[in-house]
């Protein structure tokens, strides 16, 4: 039974890895609660949270450098996304301008702040990825972003599967969390490219 159980542990956490590492150039697809879920599944066996957390960092990192490669050799498929989309592209011109004019610290926290704002990842990477400035500066910071994110998102499972005896209700309270908090983040990015154009 033991083996069974650990069986499908494994084949959730792979699972979330493949959405992590997707989720930057398709944003639709729900990494959060799919890392959730795989926390869930493991949080009972010793150290598997925390290699868990390296896994989604590394995912997450893979997934941004992918993206970033795409954007600058101009694959087709971006090309088109951006043509069709033109709210996208004003979000990509925005982001490469805030980029421009930001401190370095200031840039930094804005890659950090991307990863917990729906899609702000995608917009990000193809931001940077059209950008003329070389992007080893944004690669050091989207590895801070990565381990940034993954620490939060395994975390709030982990503490969800010890605070509550049943797995749907730590699932509940996990995605409901995430979400709030994502949503309360878009808010205040929101507001503040608001005032900022005033």
């Amino acid at each position: 039974m033991d083996f069974v159980a650990a069986i499908g542990s494994s084949w959730i956490c792979a699972l979330a890895l493949c959405a992590v590492l997707g989720d930057a150039l398709l944003p639709f697809l729900p990494s959060g609660t799919l890392v959730i879920l795989a926390v869930l599944k493991t949080a009972r066996i010793d150290g598997a949270p925390v290699l868990l957390g390296l896994g989604v960092a590394v995912a997450s990192f893979l997934g941004d450098v992918l993206l970033l490669h795409l954007a600058r050799r101009g694959a087709p498929l971006l090309q088109r996304r951006l043509a069709r989309r033109p709210k996208l592209a004003a979000s990509v011109a925005r982001v490469q301008q805030a980029l421009v004019e930001r401190p370095h610290g200031g840039a930094a926290a804005m890659v950090v702040i991307a990863r917990f704002v729906p899609g702000g990842r995608t917009v990000l990477d193809v931001a940077i990825g059209h950008s003329p400035a070389h992007p080893h500066r944004f690669l050091r910071w989207s590895a801070v972003a990565a381990l940034v994110w993954a620490a939060y998102i395994v975390t709030l499972g982990w503490l969800n599967s010890h605070w509550f005896d049943t797995a749907w209700l730590s699932m509940a309270v996990s995605c409901a969390a995430a979400t709030a908090i994502s949503t309360a983040i878009a808010r205040v990015v929101r507001r503040n490219r608001r005032l900022a154009a005033l």
